[in-house]
C-alpha cells in the first residue's frame, strides 16, 4: 500500500518522539510504532514514543482500536485540530502541582519526527474508491491549501531543530502539494530545506516534483495571482501559485501605457522542489501519492504582518517573550480530518473563515491559550473535556504491593509514576495502565502546562479487576489484561506455568477444563500448586521443561505463546475472548502440522543414512 511509503522516509529511530499529526484510522501510527519497537529485548521499551493525534472523535476510536493489536505502553491518542495542536511548555519558575512530580525531565514538548499526512480532496485514491467520483471537483484542492499550510506549519513548530517532518497527500493536485511546500520554504526562510531522498527505496518508482503549474477555479486557468484578481477570484491566494508572490496592481507606468494584457504567464518556481516525489498510478498500477520530506536547519523565523512592522527575532525555539496573536485560531477550519489511506476522501469544498492574526507570531512555539494574558476563554483542562476521561497516576501503595507479591513481580520493574488510571475516583479503578518512561515525562509535562493535550487513550493496558464472586475470594483481585500479557510475562516469578500442547489446545478449544480432565499428570500437579486467582499458561515448546520442579519458572522468549487463564477451586479457565482462542488455535494448528512434517522428513533422511551405512 502506497499510504504505508510516507514513514519510510523519517528514519525513525527507537528513542525518538514521534507525532503523528493527522493519524485515524491508524495504518501509519502502527508502522511508527513498529519502528519504535525494532530490535527491543524481551520485557525492554524503547525510549521513543509516538503521540497520535485526530480531529474527530469517532476516528480516534478507529486508531486506538486498530494500534490495541501493536501491545504498547509508548503510545498516547490525543484529539485536536492538527494546526492548532497544544504546545506543552512548563515555565521553570512555576512550580504549581509539580512538587510530587518528582524526576520531572522535560519542560517542553517537542518531537524528533513529525508525519504530516494531511486532510486532502483524494483524487490519487479514485482507482480503489470510485466512490469519491461523485463527490470530486476540482475546486476541493483549492479550498483545503490553506488548512493544509496551516497544519504542515504547525509540525514544524512542534519540530525540533536537527529533526525530519514529512509532508504528504494522496492527491494529484499541486495546489495541494508543491505549492504547500512552496510557501513552507518560503516562509521558514533557511531554516528549513527540503532534503533529497531519490536514493532511497530505489524499487519505488517516483517522478521529481513540479516547478511550475496553473491553478483551476470555476473552468478557468489561471497562471499567477495576478490572473485571480483579474477574473475577480478573491478565493485563490498567492501562496497557490509557484512564486507565491501578490499582485500588485500597477495599471499603468509612467509613460500612461497600460499594462494590462490578456497574455496568462505562467509562473516558474525557483525552489528546489524536483526533490519532492509524485507517485503516479500508470507508473506502477497503483496509487497517486505526493511526498516531501524537509530537515529542521535552525529555529523559524518570526512572521512580520503588516500591523506589526518592528519585532526582535526569536533567540531560540523556546524564546517565551515573543508577541503572539490574541487568538492562536487564526482560522476556524470546519473541515473534515481524513487518512489517505481509507476508503473515503475529505469533503474540504466548505470555505476556509476567520482572518490572519493581526500581531506578529512566533511559527515555532506559539503560546498555550493558559499563557495568554489577553484570552478570557475558559481553559479547559483534562478530566473536563467532553466525553473524555481524566488522566490520574495511580499511587494506592496497598494494592500495588499486593499486586507486585501475587504475581511475583521483582521491584527491578518500575511501577513508580508508571500505572494511569481514567478515574479520578482511586477507590473504584477498574483498568490499570501501563505508560513507558518517555510517556510518563509527556503526563507530568502535560500537568505542569495546564493539562492542555485532550488524552483520548494512553499506555498499555495492564490490570483489570475481577469483580465475579469467585475474582473477590483470591488474593488479588486484579488480573492481568492480555494486552498487557507480552510486558509482564518475562518479569512474573509466580502464577506461572508451563503446559504440553495437548493441554493448551483443550484450554483454547473448551474454554474450561476441570483439574480432572488435564490429561498430563505434571500439568496438574503445576496448575494444583498456583494460588486462586489470575494466571498464566506458557505452551511448552518439547520436552524443555522435563527438569524442572512443581514451582519452576518456564523460560520465556520471543517466541514464547502464554495465555492468562483464572485458576478457580475445581477449574482452570481461559481468559481472552472466543475469537482470539480460534485465532491462536488455527496458528498452533498449522505449526504442529509443520512440525510433524519437519520430523517425518528428518526420520525418513535417518532411516536412509542407516540403510547406506
Amino acid at each position: 500500500m502506497l499510504s504505508k511509503v510516507p514513514p519510510l522516509f523519517l528514519d525513525v529511530h527507537r528513542d525518538h518522539f514521534v507525532l503523528d499529526m493527522c493519524a485515524a484510522p491508524g495504518s501509519k501510527t502502527f508502522q511508527l510504532l513498529e519502528m519504535i519497537h525494532q530490535e527491543s529485548e524481551v520485557g525492554a521499551l524503547p525510549n521513543g514514543m509516538v503521540i497520535a493525534n485526530d480531529v474527530d472523535v469517532q476516528r480516534c476510536n478507529l486508531l486506538i482500536h486498530q494500534t490495541k493489536r501493536m501491545c504498547t505502553s509508548n503510545l498516547a491518542v490525543t484529539n485536536h485540530e492538527a494546526q492548532h495542536f497544544p504546545s506543552c511548555r512548563w515555565k521553570k519558575n512555576n512550580t504549581t502541582n509539580g512538587s510530587d512530580l518528582g524526576g520531572m525531565s522535560m519542560t517542553e514538548l517537542l518531537f524528533d519526527r513529525v508525519l504530516c499526512d494531511v486532510p486532502c480532496s483524494g483524487d490519487g485514491t479514485l482507482r480503489k474508491a470510485p466512490d469519491i467520483w461523485k463527490k470530486w471537483s476540482v475546486g476541493m484542492a483549492n479550498g483545503v491549501h490553506c488548512l493544509q499550510l496551516q497544519i504542515a506549519m504547525r509540525g514544524l513548530a512542534l519540530l525540533k531543530t536537527g529533526g525530519r517532518m514529512v509532508y504528504s497527500t494522496c492527491s494529484m493536485n499541486p495546489v495541494e502539494n508543491e505549492a504547500v511546500v512552496s510557501e513552507i520554504l518560503r516562509k521558514c526562510g533557511g531554516s528549513v530545506e527540503l532534503v533529497d531522498v531519490s536514493s532511497e527505496l530505489p524499487q519505488l518508482v517516483r517522478r521529481p516534483g513540479l516547478k511550475t503549474w496553473k491553478v483551476r477555479d470555476k473552468g478557468t486557468w489561471l497562471g499567477s495571482h495576478k490572473d485571480a484578481c483579474k477574473y475577480g477570484r478573491s478565493g485563490i491566494v498567492p501562496s497557490m501559485f509557484p512564486s507565491g508572490q501578490p499582485h500588485v496592481d500597477t495599471s499603468s507606468d509612467e509613460n500612461g501605457d497600460n499594462n494590462n494584457d490578456d497574455v496568462l504567464v505562467t509562473e516558474v518556481s525557483s525552489l528546489p522542489l524536483e526533490c519532492c516525489m509524485r507517485i503516479v498510478p500508470h507508473d506502477q498500477n497503483t496509487g497517486a501519492f505526493f511526498i516531501a520530506v524537509l530537515h529542521k536547519i535552525s529555529p523559524l523565523p518570526v512572521i512580520q504582518t503588516k500591523s506589526s512592522k518592528h519585532s526582535r527575532q526569536p533567540q531560540s525555539d523556546s524564546d517565551e517573550k515573543t508577541k503572539q496573536p490574541e487568538d492562536d485560531k487564526a482560522m476556524n477550519v470546519d473541515v473534515k480530518n481524513e487518512e489517505s489511506d481509507s476508503d473515503e476522501a475529505t469533503n474540504p469544498s466548505k470555505k476556509l473563515k476567520g482572518t490572519e492574526p493581526e500581531k506578529t507570531e512566533t511559527l515555532n512555539n506559539p503560546k498555550s491559550r493558559a499563557e495568554k494574558a489577553n484570552d478570557k476563554r475558559k481553559l479547559q483542562i483534562q478530566g473536563k473535556w467532553f466525553g473524555v476521561d481524566p488522566v490520574v497516576f495511580f499511587k494506592d501503595d496497598a494494592i500495588l504491593a499486593n499486586i507486585k507479591e501475587f504475581y511475583g513481580i521483582p521491584e527491578s520493574f518500575s511501577f513508580t509514576h508508571r500505572l494511569i488510571t481514567r478515574n479520578s475516583d482511586t477507590n473504584h479503578v477498574k483498568r490499570i495502565y501501563y505508560v513507558s518512561e518517555s510517556v510518563k515525562n509527556v503526563v507530568e509535562l502535560n500537568f505542569l502546562a495546564g493539562e492542555q493535550l485532550k488524552i483520548t487513550s494512553i499506555g498499555l493496558k495492564m490490570f483489570e479487576r475481577q469483580t465475579s464472586r469467585e475474582g473477590t475470594s483470591s488474593p488479588c483481585v486484579f488480573r492481568i489484561s492480555s494486552e498487557g500479557l507480552p510486558l509482564l510475562l518475562p518479569h512474573m516469578t509466580k502464577q506461572i506455568t508451563s503446559s504440553p500442547a495437548v493441554d493448551f489446545k483443550h484450554l483454547l478449544q473448551y474454554k474450561s477444563i476441570k483439574f480432572p480432565d488435564i490429561v498430563d499428570d505434571r500439568f496438574r500437579e503445576k496448575v494444583a500448586a498456583l494460588a486462586l486467582g489470575c494466571c498464566v499458561v506458557v505452551l511448552n515448546k518439547g520436552n524443555e521443561n522435563e527438569g524442572e520442579g512443581v514451582s519452576d519458572r518456564p523460560k520465556v522468549d520471543k517466541s514464547t505463546i502464554a495465555i492468562g487463564c483464572w485458576k478457580g477451586r475445581s477449574s482452570l479457565s481461559v481468559m481472552v475472548t472466543a475469537v482470539d482462542c480460534q485465532e491462536l488455535l488455527e496458528r498452533l494448528l498449522i505449526r504442529f502440522e509443520t512440525q510433524k512434517e519437519s520430523l517425518a522428513e528428518d526420520a525418513i533422511k535417518v532411516k536412509e543414512t542407516e540403510t547406506v551405512g
